[in-house]
């Protein structure tokens, strides 16, 4: 069986301005992920991996490239187009959780289907969908905590969630256990690995952390604004 590419950059570059002054970051990437792989990208801080993952997922855009996510060129699509398929097809993870204050973590988890209206037409459907990746990510027993009552790890693990409630079929992780410790790291990766794995979800990670990125399937390494397997 032939492998089908979910996701593909085309000789992205990206130039940051300031006054005269040109900062280079991303100098011709080209990449492709096969659905349901577990990718990793490794490079040291400053090195432009926030900046390729953003313009991956479609919130950042590149000064020249482009990406095909679903056999689309995401970049000329209409701002409306993008933005359903940012909260529809895609989760993201960030290093900071991101998770709103105000609101419980069933209610976190539940943000991006109410907003799609995806699974809003019925609320006690969408609380049972809420209530199972709770359980999956091992929270359950937290659901009507607020983010201040949970320790980083437990944060993270509601992005987690959060970012899987419309069914996603990419999965981008952006240094997702910077803030934490080595076992809650652990922990967490072998949770994103079980996701991969068990929902055939194409799992794109960056990293500073060489040895944290040896759990994925394929691993590249950000050198120069290239990659380089």
């Amino acid at each position: 069986m032939n492998n089908i590419s979910l996701l593909e950059a085309k000789n992205l570059r990206k130039v940051y301005y300031n006054g005269n002054k040109q900062l280079e970051v991303l100098k011709g990437v080209n990449l492709s992920i096969d659905k349901g792989k577990f990718v990793a990208i490794v490079g040291p801080s400053g090195a432009g991996k926030s900046t390729l993952l953003h313009i991956l997922g479609g919130l950042d855009t590149p000064t020249q490239g482009e990406v095909i996510f679903a056999q689309k060129n995401i970049y000329g699509l209409s701002d409306e187009e993008l933005s359903r398929i940012r909260n529809e097809r895609i989760g993201f993870v960030f290093q900071f959780y991101h998770l709103l204050s105000e609101f419980t973590v069933l209610e976190n988890v539940s943000m991006p289907a109410l907003i799609s209206c995806q699974l809003s037409v019925v609320s006690c459907q969408l609380k049972n969908e809420a209530l199972r990746l709770l359980e999956q990510v091992g929270l359950t027993q937290r659901a009507t905590h607020f983010p201040s009552q949970l320790s980083g790890g437990e944060q993270q693990r509601v992005a987690i969630a959060r970012a899987l409630i419309n069914k996603p079929g990419l999965l981008l992780c952006d240094e997702p256990t910077g803030n934490l410790d080595s076992k809650t790291s652990d922990e967490l990766i072998a949770l994103v690995k079980k996701i991969n794995l068990e929902n055939q979800m194409t799992v794109v990670l960056v990293t500073h952390n060489a040895e944290l990125a040896k759990t994925a399937q394929i691993v590249y390494h950000l050198r120069d604004g290239v990659l380089v397997n």
